[in-house]
């Protein structure tokens, strides 16, 4: 009985009080920041309204239909088989409707579909499970990993704000320009979506899909994958900061002069100790979520590195796992995802941590030497 007056005293609360049950009560779309997003929700909102209209209209006459003509007034159902007259307004009437709405439903989709005259141009490729945007033309890129710590995915710290949405790279795009993405994917299919901007679309293998979109405003907007890419799917979001132009070319001749200094890295003598501290950065961006920060891996999708043949024998058939992959397994090939130097860096790392200890140390050099031979 006690129970149940809890219960009941929670479902009595709740009816009283409903603005504590129904803290966040949204129920519809929002505008958005972008002229698309705006033109959807304004659709979306010329179509619901025709729909209540109509559904107005349908059941009233129902339900009028029903009190009015019931058979405890005496009334008798008419007997009837065709009625040409009804039969050319329920075929008109719809008809009518449905032009109305396509009217500014296809106007929208052209405008979504119309990628020309774009002022920057980023291709974006989707990897499990990170992001990677190559500016066209300024002949730089990166990419945008997760930055949610492991403590808090693993319930060792509380949640932050932006839990699962906040990445260690975001997309930086100027204010008011209009900023076209050319879409396809490395591995699986995943999808980019942000939607502030009205913009959902997916990034395929083998293919290329275009959208653009337009900030008309300041700020830090957030979204994800949105195609079920593997298992750390959920861990695969999309930042984007616009910022205003005169930001944006300060920010761009800065990426620049850095992609510049970075490929001059490959002919530097680097030492043990400088490609050990750069190869665990490297290693906890790209591979601690499937081998585990102390290299313990998660077998047998994912084998230890720690006292691993690989990572313990020949140096050769390490290199090539990494730059390469290993065909139907989940081992990416890093090749075109790091640089000559964090390559270096990352197998100088797992060659000698962790107790491995095998005082073998890779070069720049040695990676792009490796490359040109195959």
């Amino acid at each position: 009985m006690r129970v149940h007056a809890k219960r009941a005293g929670a479902l009595l609360g709740g009816l009283v009080f409903p603005t504590w049950s129904m803290a966040d009560w949204t129920m519809n779309m929002t505008p958005g920041v972008t002229g698309t997003s705006n033109d959807i929700f304004s659709l979306h909102m010329t179509i619901l309204w025709i729909c209540v209209v109509i559904g107005v209209v349908v059941f009233g006459v129902m339900f009028w239909s029903i009190f009015a003509h019931r058979k405890s007034q005496g009334h008798k159902p008419a007997n009837f088989h065709e009625n040409t007259m009804v039969e050319i307004l329920w075929t008109i009437i719809p008809f009518v409707i449905l032009v109305v709405m396509a009217i500014p439903a296809t106007a929208t989709l052209v405008d979504m579909y119309d990628t020309t005259e774009s002022e920057v141009d980023i291709k974006v490729t989707g990897y499990q499970w990170k992001w990677q945007y190559e500016y066209v033309d300024q002949d730089f890129g990166y990419f945008s990993n997760l930055a949610t710590p492991r403590d808090q995915i693993e319930n060792r710290q509380d949640k932050g704000e932006n839990y699962l949405l906040e990445v260690d790279n975001p997309l930086i795009v100027p204010v008011g320009k209009k900023v076209r993405l050319l879409l396809t994917a490395n591995d699986v299919i995943h999808s980019w979506w942000v939607p502030e901007f009205g913009v959902k679309k997916d990034a395929i293998p083998g293919f290329i899909n275009e959208t653009w979109f337009r900030v008309d405003e300041p700020g830090t907007y957030r979204g994800q994958c949105t195609e079920l890419c593997g298992k750390d799917h959920g861990f695969m979001p999309v930042v984007v900061e616009a910022v205003p132009e005169e930001e944006f070319n300060v920010w761009l001749a800065e990426q620049k002069d850095a992609a510049a200094k970075e490929r001059e890295l490959t002919e530097k003598d680097w030492t043990m100790d400088e490609l050990m501290a750069r190869g665990e950065k490297a290693y906890q961006t790209a591979c601690a979520a499937c081998h585990q920060p102390d290299g313990s891996g998660a077998p047998p999708a994912f084998p230890a590195l720690k006292g691993s043949p690989i990572a313990t024998g020949d140096m050769t058939a390490h290199i090539d796992v990494v730059v390469n992959g290993v065909s139907g397994t989940a081992m990416q090939a890093f090749g075109n995802q790091l640089s000559e130097v964090d390559l270096a860096a990352v197998i100088t790392y797992e060659r000698n941590a962790w107790g491995n200890n095998t005082d073998d140390m890779v070069t720049p050099k040695e990676i792009l030497d490796y490359k040109n031979q195959q």
